[in-house]
């Protein structure tokens, strides 16, 4: 069964991930937040104020709040670091790797701005976070679809085993694609957001709720399209994608980072490793350096927007 899509509904994530960091921070002493001097971007001011003694604002120095996370997980605590998504991937990339993955230890990074949604042109837009990042061993990579999972995703990765990376977008005015307590949320399983048997978009992201948009407007066409919801990146759910390629024959990947490194590459892995027989296309970010825009406007420039994605799948089903 699909879920209920809410149409003309926005969040914040970064005020939900702020309150729910605060909430998780009163009660457990071994949480950390940490922040290089964007405390705005993840809206953690109220960390701050509640327990200023485990609140550290590092400064514009990625690089030392990684380092400084991992002796606090070290030290048995579990440190939450915030920055935008293209300097916690990047600039921070060999600390992350090294001083964190490779000691698997439990620091979560909430990185911002992911995508093309900064408006801060390429210099920030992380447009090829993933595709660095999932290729690093013991790393969980998310990307919510929905601004109020963010709530569940910080909770249930608290007490998860080794280092988490959560993917968000700019963090303010994003569409609501879920019912409050709707989604039964889990690492690593993907959500059917919509039922469908003619063809299969799996998105993540801010692009989940395109692909709604895109799998309604073929309805009306007589065509149904199952939306996947890949909120979790690696561990990719297999079993999601083999369920989908065998029931639909289609998939479109549907994704706000380049096509080369990151959902579409790991659904492709997964239909490649498994010989699974189905039509297949990725859609994203081409390989360019975008200029500046908000992202639906550079979508639809690079036509992964709404428009494009309906064509492409109209063309697939022919």
């Amino acid at each position: 069964m699909g879920v209920t899509f809410n149409f003309g509904e926005f969040a914040a994530s970064r005020t939900i991930c702020g309150d729910t960091l605060q909430a998780m921070g009163e009660r457990n002493d071994k949480i950390y937040v940490m922040t290089a001097d964007l405390m705005r971007t993840c809206s953690v001011k109220g960390c701050k104020k509640a327990f200023p003694e485990r609140f550290i604002n590092v400064g514009i120095a990625e690089q030392n709040m990684f380092g400084m996370a991992a002796g606090l997980a070290l030290e048995g605590n579990i440190p939450y670091v915030t920055t935008m998504a293209t300097f916690a991937s990047m600039r921070a990339c060999e600390q992350l790797r090294t001083d964190i993955c490779y000691q698997n230890l439990p620091v979560r990074v909430v990185a911002t701005n992911a995508g093309l949604t900064s408006t801060g042109g390429s210099t920030h837009n992380a447009m090829e976070d993933m595709g660095v990042l999932r290729s690093m061993a013991n790393l969980t990579i998310i990307v919510p679809g929905d601004p109020n999972i963010a709530k569940d995703i910080l909770l249930a990765t608290e007490n998860h085993p080794g280092p988490v990376y959560i993917r968000l977008a700019r963090g303010k005015g994003e569409p609501v694609v879920y019912q409050p307590g709707e989604v039964d949320y889990k690492v690593g399983k993907a959500i059917e957001t919509k039922a469908g048997k003619d063809a299969t978009i799996i998105a993540c992201g801010v692009m989940v709720s395109q692909a709604v948009d895109a799998a309604n407007i073929l309805e009306k066409e007589g065509i149904s399209v199952r939306v996947l919801d890949m909120h979790t990146i690696k561990p990719i759910d297999e079993e999601a994608i083999t369920k989908a390629a065998e029931e639909t024959g289609i998939i479109l990947t549907l994704e706000d980072h380049y096509t080369i490194g990151g959902l579409g590459s790991a659904v492709a892995e997964v239909i490649a490793d498994n010989n699974l027989n189905c039509k297949f296309k990725r859609m994203g970010i081409p390989q360019l350096f975008p200029g500046f825009g908000d992202g639906p406007e550079l979508y639809d420039k690079y036509g992964f927007g709404l428009e494009g994605t309906v064509e492409t799948m109209r063309n697939m089903l022919k």
